[in-house]
């Protein structure tokens, strides 16, 4: 499982989307985030792990799906409470 700190391995067997989920996943459980409040915006996602804004809406869009995360369109996306 990846950790808060890792990279992206674009060659690595995971999607880097679905890397990216797993990192925010990790960042959400130890805290980085509280629940009612807003995670990174996607441009900070974007720059700090190099990824096209496509690959971080996907993530999000998982997380969104699995209920960890909301987004309020023209908002952000919230941690889910």
């Amino acid at each position: 499982m990846l950790g808060p700190d890792d990279e992206i391995d674009h060659e690595g067997r995971l999607a880097p989307y679905r890397q990216l989920a797993e990192i925010l996943k990790a960042r959400i459980a130890r805290g980085d985030w509280q629940p009612g409040r807003p995670m990174a915006s996607e441009s900070q996602l974007m720059q700090q792990y190099g990824l096209a804004r496509s690959t971080v809406r996907k993530s999000v869009a998982l997380l969104v799906q699995e209920g960890i995360v909301e987004v309020e369109p023209r908002r952000g996306t919230y941690i889910a409470d």
